[in-house]
């Protein structure tokens, strides 16, 4: 009886605060340590802008992307489900020899979902799941392409990668030389978010920063004022830093722009990162273990928040176990919006708003990067299945009892590993008949 008062109520709840739709606008940063912002712990980096966005709304704390690479966390986001079972199981790549992932032209994504219930959508900075036909921003759902349409770059302020010049408006090349990437994406979404305010749509934008991916490039300026605070810091940190805080300063342009135009009480702001942190790179991962490419909560666990004025209560955190994809059927529950399509991620808006969902305690949640390294990981509740490589033997853990994976259980409890292991046989033989390779490739 409880559970049926809880539902009535937020349903009575999302329609008072859809009564005029939200602006949705989802920040998304690549390859972000889980310890590299301050209020997620970090001793030296300052991000005093996003640390101020995720006070004024709900911090998640056990968050945890798809994948451990960039393409396939990508794809659960646009597309709600587990990215396999859409043909990116690893990292889209501009030659096909390297190439491992075709999105499949059929799957409905989140942009689809929100462009045909009157919302104005747009995405700009980096892409990555796609360089041609059908799989291009525009005929992804995004009525308006402003960024870079391949992966990483080679460098940010050329903008290049592998000697091709990536950047675009819509489906028109674009010739960007000279200015920090970080600094055109934040340009381009305050200039489509002026846009927007003249559109009687409310309006859906995918801001993704490059930033802070390698190769590690900060503006002078940020690098020089980190380095004068932590002379002694070592350079690899240094530069690390000088392109988180120069992001951080990036992100509280776009913020104040949404302020200034009177937009913010009516956006929900969501901010999260592709996958963790890479510590050769100079990231900090805390005590999690092992970085990004890794199956291993270093690779996985990414800062995650939610702010939505008057919504959301301020200075909230949560320790509820969401993924990447269960961000499409979240947002559009904020939304309002009716949607029958199939998702595999689950929404998770009563925690969002109120701080009361039950953890999704029954659901397999699928860890993959399944090109050549064949690397994959299964939870189910507090049970952690992992095998991060393909000669790597399978491990069992216990995150409640032992959150940073320093002891394999798979001997102790041969049971439960026998059943994850079979769990996650199951899921692999299906995402095997799953095309992933472009048409160029067969």
């Amino acid at each position: 009886m409880y559970r049926f008062f809880i539902f009535i109520i937020l349903c009575l709840s999302i329609n008072s605060l859809n009564a005029k739709e939200p602006n949705i606008l989802f920040i998304m940063v690549d390859d972000l340590g889980y310890r590299d912002l301050s209020i997620y712990g970090s001793p030296d980096i300052q991000t005093p802008r996003i640390d101020q966005l995720m006070k004024e709304g709900m911090r998640f704390t056990q968050f945890t992307a798809n994948s451990c690479v960039c393409s396939p966390s990508r794809a659960a986001f646009l597309t709600g489900r587990n990215q396999d079972m859409v043909g990116v199981p690893g990292v889209v790549r501009t030659p096909d020899s390297g190439n491992w992932g075709f999105l499949d032209p059929e799957a409905t994504t989140i942009a689809d979902v929100f462009q045909k219930n009157g919302y104005r959508t747009s995405l700009i900075g980096k892409w990555h799941l796609g360089l041609k036909s059908p799989n291009t921003p525009n005929e992804r759902g995004f009525e308006f392409f402003h960024g870079f349409l391949g992966d990483m770059m080679d460098d940010y302020w050329e903008h290049t990668r592998h000697g091709n010049e990536y950047m675009y408006k819509n489906f028109q090349p674009l010739a960007t030389k000279g200015t920090h990437a970080t600094d055109l994406f934040s340009d381009w979404a305050i200039a489509d978010i002026e846009a927007a305010k003249n559109d009687a749509r409310p309006f859906f934008q995918f801001l993704a920063y490059n930033a802070p991916h390698d190769p590690i490039h900060p503006p002078k300026e940020f690098y020089e004022k980190f380095k004068k605070r932590h002379p002694n810091a070592s350079e690899k940190r240094a530069l690390l830093a000088g392109l988180i805080e120069h992001m951080d300063h990036s992100i509280g342009r776009v913020l104040d722009h949404l302020n200034k135009l009177g937009l913010a009480n009516n956006t929900l702001v969501v901010f999260t990162s592709d996958n963790g942190g890479k510590l050769r790179y100079g990231a900090d991962n805390g005590k999690l273990r092992a970085d990004k490419t890794h199956m291993y909560e270093g690779g996985l666990r990414v800062c995650t928040s939610f702010t939505w004025p008057s919504k959301i209560k301020p200075g909230s955190q949560s320790k509820f176990k969401a993924m990447t994809m269960d961000f499409m059927p979240t947002l559009i529950d904020a939304a309002g919006i009716q949607y029958s399509g199939h998702m595999d991620g689950q929404s998770f808006l009563e925690e969002v708003l109120y701080a009361n969902q039950k953890e999704f305690t029954k659901r397999k949640q699928y860890y993959t990067w399944l090109q050549g390294y064949k690397k994959h990981a299964l939870r189910i509740a507090d049970w952690k299945l992992v095998k991060d490589s393909q000669k790597h033997k399978y491990e069992l853990y216990n995150l409640k009892e032992d959150p940073f994976e320093k002891k394999d259980l798979s001997k102790d409890y041969p049971e439960k590993f026998s059943e994850m292991r079979k769990d996650m046989d199951s899921y692999l033989t299906k995402a095997a008949k799953v095309n992933w390779k472009r048409p160029s490739q067969k």
